[in-house]
């Protein structure tokens, strides 16, 4: 039976090869736990280059991690919160107050149905009957930014505001907004501001809107994250330290907000400069403000304030810039039925990895439906239109 020997090396042995000039063997093992420091910093690089210098566009979301737009900087303790400016001092005071003051509560309180429109409003017949044996319970407002409408109903006529020249996907179009809100606004009594296309029309009767929004406690602003190149893409650094990209939002600019909200639109004046001066068509972007001003300003200051959706009815689902366009022979009573009994808000998103957003979705009025109007965006064959539009709203 062999037994195996384990030399072990003597102080003596050692001395005598250092004395030869040779040097001990070190083993590959040893110089091992050198590579593993190495690696574990350039990772601790990583982790601090992320964190110090975050990916602000969409294309870069999916660097640093699978899931959809979450930086290494999220996995990291959170930054101390910066000194906020003056500015944002007195927009945040502000804004505060305008939340807590108690609202005045009038005998006889109105809904401001306020179009914005380039010319004459093709449907105003329609919304003649709509209207017809509910006085004193609606205002009407027309902001025409091209030409002076031509009104075909009473209801309409003196009803035309101080209008300026609205350019598509410009402040102008936030501005007239604002224009219309402050009208509205100098009655007291108006307490719901319903924001309306000239191709919208109504989808229910008078008495059921009315009852609808006046039953509320909440606007309904459409509001979401878009994290694709029309959503965070079009952000900028520019807004920064006052929006922050998590922050930005996206959504169609027709809403029904209540008095309190109406009131902090034309307060602000802060967030409302950023997209002012950084949020423009054709600038590489394409930031388009009517889609982003709003949504982004009460994701900040009231998120639980909104709805998160509108109740207008806009088919975005061709994925193009602008709502699906209706034929005549489209218009069909089918077709409003299934519109009246959607009870989720579908967001359409531009992330190929993300195509469909489902709203946080809130029962409306007495567990009604969630859409009052609808925009057809297509005004042609407008009397082909307004027959079955009669024939549903009775």
């Amino acid at each position: 039976m062999k037994v195996s020997q384990v030399w072990q090396r003597s102080p003596k042995d050692a001395a005598l090869m250092l004395v030869n000039g040779t040097r001990p063997h070190r083993s590959f093992q040893a110089k091992r736990p050198m590579w593993i420091m190495i690696l574990l910093g350039l990772v601790c690089l990583s982790l601090i280059g992320a964190y110090v210098y975050p990916p602000r566009h969409y294309s870069a979301c999916y660097f640093f991690a699978s899931s959809m737009c979450t930086p290494f900087k999220d996995w990291l303790p959170a930054r101390p919160s910066r000194e906020r400016t003056d500015e944002e001092l007195a927009a945040s005071v502000v804004m505060r107050d305008l939340l807590t003051m108690p609202m005045p509560k009038p005998r006889n309180p109105k809904i401001a149905f306020m179009f914005l429109s380039p010319g004459s409003l093709p449907f105003e017949k329609l919304w003649e009957k709509f209207f017809a044996g509910h006085d004193g319970r609606f205002s009407i407002y027309v902001h025409a930014s091209r030409e002076k409408p031509v009104h075909t109903s009473p209801l309409f006529i003196g009803r035309d505001i101080h209008s300026d020249k609205v350019v598509w996907g410009k402040i102008s179009m936030v501005d007239a907004e604002k224009r219309l809100l402050a009208n509205a606004l100098e009655d007291p009594d108006n307490q719901y501001f319903v924001l309306l296309s000239d191709s919208c029309v109504p989808l229910h009767n008078f008495d059921y809107v009315y009852n609808y929004l006046m039953g509320s406690n909440m606007s309904y602003i459409d509001c979401f994250l878009d994290p694709g190149p029309h959503g965070n893409g079009r952000y900028s650094n520019d807004f920064l330290p006052e929006v922050e990209e998590s922050q930005f939002r996206k959504g169609a600019q027709w809403f029904a907000i209540k008095r309190r909200h109406a009131l902090m639109i034309l307060a602000d004046s802060l967030y409302y400069t950023k997209f002012k001066l950084y949020c423009k068509p054709g600038d590489g972007r394409n930031c388009i403000a009517d889609e982003h001003y709003l949504p982004t300003l009460f994701h900040m200051i009231d998120p639980q304030g909104i709805a998160n959706w509108s109740v207008t009815h806009v088919d975005w689902s061709e994925g193009k810039w602008h709502p699906k366009s209706y034929r005549a022979q489209d218009v069909t009573y089918e077709l409003l039925k299934n519109i009246t009994s959607i009870d989720e808000s579908f967001h359409v998103t531009s992330d190929e990895k993300v195509q469909f957003f489902i709203a946080q979705f809130y029962i409306g009025f007495n567990n009604f439906p969630i859409f009052l109007f609808f925009l057809f965006s297509h005004q042609n064959f407008i009397s082909s239109f307004q027959r079955p539009l009669e024939f549903y709203t009775n």
